[in-house]
């Protein structure tokens, strides 16, 4: 087959003037990723922040012309190379022309961001090939339907050899200064020492924005190798009192990323230098061409500085002129409302569950998270630069890999139709992101009909008063089975104590909560010291919930130097007869159903095992900052929720109501009309004829009654869009 000419359309203009505004701000960039002032970095030497970094550092600007002109023409190259290699066709672009005149005013996320993740179906192996082609995909399928971001989720700078896996060590590939850089032989663009530039630049010609997944802290390979930081505002070595700083100067050994511990660990950012690092890293993320970050494990630990500098260092290259970077967070699990309100304001969107798999427990586990969210206000509020969102997490449809494996095995949703609409229908009305997660090199016909769907993805972005609606009745009246019980305390694990017939379940939480008040220390043995949990003050002659108290092994251990550190601090343990500690985070990464199955581990020299009782009665972990809330209920009160409903507006005339049958057969859900009028008074409903579709079957209800009545499926979603006049 003859290749066609690639076709590009370019402009180029001077920047405005105003583009220099900011100088003077401390917010500098390198010209190139080594961080060395080289001339072939002379392309970029107009931009705003080069000029900011001239007016500071003594470096000579540049023609704004030339710059525009040569970074087009560097871009153009690359481009056509790429895309000779993958085999694309006739594209016309516009996409310079697009990032050079996005402005500060551009307001961030105003409504869902949606997308697509590699996670799901590549895990971490996804080759640069793999990821353009992709791209070109979804630029034909999906981007009409406002699918907009593409994301590379985690390890994009591991080499994938024999021995590499999610755990492993030394795989690594990173910069002089410490920093993460794609591994060239999965990115053969990078090989240049340009990163993801090329990429990005790839992604951008079809009109589609760049997204990578980001650890929190420092590489553990970085520490032992004790690099150097790179001082972004003289592109030399970060020097403070007379000396250099190195990383393990910043690094924190024991605060290392509790579901990948050699791979990562927190940077001290109360130093300069770790302010210092942190700012090299995300000035090369924009230098890349990024336009979405998603760090992760980072909200779970908000009352740190690393996500408030973060967001400060991205609002501040946003107002320089940078190209705006959306800001989501993924903190793994345990997320609430409580814990997301010091942080929403400053990020786009973040996550709130556990990671989703295609699993029917994963989806039920999302009901109340959900439904949590929406009566905090926390839908659509005021997030960084524009909107926040909480995220539901990407959808596990289609072609999908196993979660932490390399190569699979590979397989299609385990989850049905009915179930895939369900999770569909519950993501629309909750307002959550939508970023599929799916081979797209595989799209169905029904599940491209389900992701394009018009009135789901309407919903999704433009509709409003999204809630949870109670007043409704179902019909099932089998006896409910074991397999269909919901216990929906989604951010909970569970364990029982040997000494009551009770379940109890383990929350984190802010420890300005009132709920996480209750805990003692008491001598119930003659040698041993326990911290309790106070139980409902009704039941008398109920044992408490308690836990055995040890000094933690950092505090006593000789070699450390630091002791004082760690002293006040204690390892709790499940009974005195076995060496497992209550943990605060999960030691792997987790599915939503996962964090059910327990939270006591290996006792390790570990802060995300360290726990602390203040004098007003909280227990707070060294790990997290968070504090341990303990519910309990009994084992035969397992919650047994068989359906749920969600409600929304849209324009003055519509209203959208959801039914979700959760039981495990089919059943007739049924709300009346006037009690949805009084939950959404601003509508015509109490006083209008309301015409009713329901989306899913196409059904035509015809002019509604006192009643909205619809058969549903099991663990199926019905969607009623009502017109009323």
């Amino acid at each position: 087959m003859p290749q066609n000419r690639v076709k590009y359309r370019l402009h180029i203009r001077k920047l405005p003037p105003s583009s220099t505004a900011g100088q003077g701000n401390d917010l500098l960039v390198p010209l190139d990723h080594s961080g060395k002032h080289t001339k072939a970095n002379n392309a970029q030497s107009g931009s705003p922040l080069h000029k900011v970094l001239s007016s500071q550092a003594g470096l000579p600007k540049a023609d704004p012309q030339l710059e525009v002109s040569r970074a087009i023409a560097g871009k153009v190259k690359r481009m056509r190379n790429r895309m000779d290699r993958v085999g694309q066709v006739g594209i016309t672009t516009t996409t310079t022309t697009k990032e050079l005149e996005m402005v500060s005013s551009q307001e961030l996320a105003s409504t869902p961001p949606r997308g697509w993740n590699s996670y799901d179906s590549f895990i971490w192996v996804i080759t640069e090939d793999e990821f353009l082609e992709s791209a070109q995909i979804m630029k034909e399928k999906l981007l009409p339907k406002g699918y907009e971001y593409a994301v590379v989720d985690y390890l994009w700078y591991r080499k994938k050899v024999p021995g590499a896996d999610v755990k492993s060590y030394g795989f690594d590939v990173i910069d002089e200064w410490g920093r993460p850089v794609p591994d060239p032989d999965r990115w053969p663009s990078s090989k240049d020492g340009t990163g993801f530039t090329e990429v990005a630049a790839f992604v951008h010609s079809f009109g589609l924005k760049f997204g990578i997944h980001v650890m929190r802290g420092i590489s553990t390979q970085a520490f032992d190798a004790n690099t150097k930081i790179l001082d972004v505002r003289t592109g030399s070595p970060y020097e403070e009192g007379g000396r250099q700083w190195t990383a393990k100067d910043i690094g924190i050994p024991d605060r290392r990323c509790a579901w990948m511990d050699k791979g990562f660990m927190s940077v001290n950012a109360d130093l300069d230098a770790g302010k210092a690092f942190l700012r090299s890293l995300y000035y090369q993320y924009a230098d890349w061409g990024v336009d979405f970050g998603k760090p992760t494990v980072i909200y779970r630990n908000y009352r740190a500085w690393f996500g408030i500098k973060i967001a400060s260092y991205l609002q501040q290259l946003h107002a320089l002129g940078q190209h705006p970077i959306l800001y989501s967070l993924s903190p793994g699990t345990s997320a609430t409302p409580d814990m997301a309100k010091p942080i929403n304001g400053m990020v786009n969107m973040y996550r709130i569950t556990g990671d989703d798999w295609d699993s029917w427990g994963d989806i039920l586990a999302h009901f109340d998270v959900a439904r949590d969210f929406a009566a905090a206000n926390m839908i659509g509020a005021k997030g960084m630069l524009g909107k926040s969102w909480p995220d539901l997490d990407m959808l596990p449809l289609g072609w999908l890999s196993a979660p932490e494996t390399n190569d699979g095995p590979h397989r299609w949703s385990n989850l049905n139709l009915d179930e895939q609409r369900t999770q569909m229908t519950l993501w629309s009305m909750a307002k959550s992101p939508i970023m599929f997660g799916g081979d797209l090199r595989k799209l169905t016909d029904e599940l491209m009909r389900m992701l394009t769907d018009d009135a789901l993805l309407d919903i999704n972005s433009f509709s409003s008063n999204n809630r949870e609606f109670t007043l409704f009745t179902s019909n099932v009246s089998t006896a409910v089975k074991q397999d269909d019980r919901v216990r929906t305390k989604q951010s909970r694990r569970h364990l029982t104590n040997s000494k009551t017939s009770n379940t109890h379940s383990l929350g984190l939480t802010t420890c300005a909560d009132a709920k996480a008040i209750g805990w003692s220390a008491q001598a119930l043995d003659r040698d041993l010291e326990h911290i309790c949990w106070r139980d409902n003050p009704r039941s008398k002659h109920r044992a408490p919930f308690c836990l055995h108290k040890r000094d933690s092994l950092l505090a006593i251990d000789e070699d450390i130097t630091d002791k004082q550190r760690y002293q006040g601090k204690v390892n709790l343990l499940a009974s005195d007869g076995k060496d497992l500690c209550l943990h605060a985070s999960p030691t792997q990464k987790v599915t939503s159903k996962d964090v059910k199955r327990g939270f006591f581990s290996p006792c390790r020299w570990d802060a995300n095992q360290m726990w602390e009782l203040n004098p007003n009665g909280t227990l707070v972990n060294s790990y997290s900052g968070l504090c341990a809330r303990i519910d309990s209920f009994e084992d035969n009160k397992a919650v047994t929720d068989v359906a749920r409903s969600w409600i929304a507006t849209g324009t003055p005339d519509e209203v959208y109501v959801a039914f979700f049958n959760l039981f495990g057969d089919w059943a007739t859900i049924t709300a009346q009309k006037a009690d949805i009028a009084k939950e959404l008074p601003m509508t015509k409903l109490a006083s209008g004829s309301c015409r009713g579709i329901e989306e899913w079957t196409g059904q035509d209800l015809g002019i509604v009654g006192d009643t909205i009545s619809v058969s549903v499926p099991s663990h199926g979603a019905a969607l009623i869009i009502l017109t009323c006049s």
